[in-house]
């Protein structure tokens, strides 16, 4: 195999913010399409993370539940400290109006309740969501409880990093097959509900702040305890790009506003200075030797048509400041044996940044490539007797 190399995309960009100037302990932003970290500041540290679990929670009942389903209280749920609905033991709820309460008013009951629901146990729910992290590469998450309560288990007490967080809400708003319905609830502003005996009447209002300061906010997901501090993990639009932002221990009582400061400064930044890029490939220009090749590649046997394909739905593109460069690396076959069928692949195009691949195309033969053998050379001969014959 041989590689080339060929770097693209160039300009200028402007410093990060220092890690001076954010109130978050640990805090990441990261390129949703790509799932590019773009900036960090003690972004792999593992600290407990609150209610933002409950984003996990919600994307796991909206995949493995329907909106309609029936959701009874048992006396565990009930027993569930503030932030709560309240609910009494054998109380029955439509599924979906504790996903509003869960996501609006992150109500801890809403959230025990939905994990029994879909898994019988907390216990066994929180497998469920450890599963789920571990699919989504974060390896330095591990639930305990579905509403981010302080708990500990055999694997460790209940903690993220800022990094696995980004990664969590960029899957719910970006890859799930029920991103639509994530954002949809996410976004709402409020939502009205009874239970289903109709005793009790509910009013949940949506506290990501966010939603009101700027336009393009996807969806977003506050937390408290006294052990996590403030936290919060949201994603933003903005002339397609997407931010996915997490700020864990964002100040203590009374700086609830510094997770709003903090997301307003980094969404100034990133809006500043990346720019959505897709890289490029521009195809093989070399000379690659074809074996047992017959015209029209020539006695030489010499092939110079191959490209680089597209992998559909592998790399959107990616966000970056001017000054960084894409690699685009070619890794092929120098030698080929005929027969060659179009569209053979014989290598692969990565795309590098930072040492990171962001994805890979194949390198592909453009046309077919006939093989010499007994019939061929036949044919040769016979047409080379004829032109002889009429020559004569």
């Amino acid at each position: 195999m041989t590689q080339l190399c060929r770097s693209v995309c160039t300009a200028d960009d402007s410093l990060p913010p220092k890690e001076s100037d954010l109130h978050a302990l640990s805090a990441c932003m990261m390129d949703g399409d790509s799932g590019r970290v773009l900036y960090g500041k003690n972004e792999n540290e593992e600290l407990a993370m609150a209610s933002t679990t409950k984003i996990m929670t919600c994307i796991l009942i909206m995949e493995n539940c329907d909106p309609d389903e029936v959701v009874t209280a048992s006396q565990n749920a009930a027993d569930q400290p503030k932030v709560h609905l309240g609910v009494r033991k054998g109380q029955r709820f439509l599924l979906e109006d504790l996903l509003f309460a869960l996501m609006l008013e992150s109500y801890n009951d809403a959230a025990v309740m939905l994990a029994e629901h879909l898994d019988g146990s907390v216990e066994a729910f929180a497998d469920r969501m450890n599963r789920k992290a571990k699919s989504l590469y974060c390896l330095h998450t591990h639930f305990v409880t579905p509403n981010g309560l302080d708990g500990t288990d055999e694997g460790g007490e209940h903690h993220t990093t800022a990094t696995d967080l980004a990664r969590i809400m960029r899957y719910c708003v970006m890859e799930s097959e029920k991103s639509g319905y994530f954002m949809k609830v996410t976004q709402t502003s409020s939502h009205s509900f009874s239970d289903l005996d109709q005793q009790s009447a509910y009013s949940c209002s949506n506290h990501n702040q966010l939603l009101s300061m700027t336009d393009g906010v996807l969806s977003g997901k506050t937390g408290f305890t006294g052990k996590a501090g403030y936290c919060y993990v949201c994603a933003v639009r903005n002339k397609g790009r997407t931010y996915i932002i997490t700020l864990l221990g964002c100040g203590w009582p009374n700086n609830k506003t510094y997770k709003w400061k903090d997301t307003v400064k980094l969404l100034e930044y990133g809006k500043e200075v990346f720019d959505f890029r897709k890289p490029v490939s521009l195809g093989i220009q070399d000379t690659i030797l074809v074996k047992q090749a017959v015209y029209p590649w020539g006695e030489s046997g010499k092939l110079q048509h191959i490209r680089a394909e597209e992998t559909t739905g592998q790399l959107k593109g990616v966000l970056m400041t001017g000054k960084e460069e894409i690699r685009v690396v070619y890794s092929y076959k120098k030698t080929l044996t005929a027969p060659v069928q179009a569209g053979t692949e014989i290598g692969k195009v990565s795309y590098m940044l930072d040492g990171i691949c962001l994805g890979t195309d194949a390198v592909i033969v453009a046309q077919d490539i006939s093989e010499i053998s007994l019939q061929w050379c036949a044919r040769v001969l016979f047409h080379h007797f004829l032109w002889k014959n009429n020559a004569a």
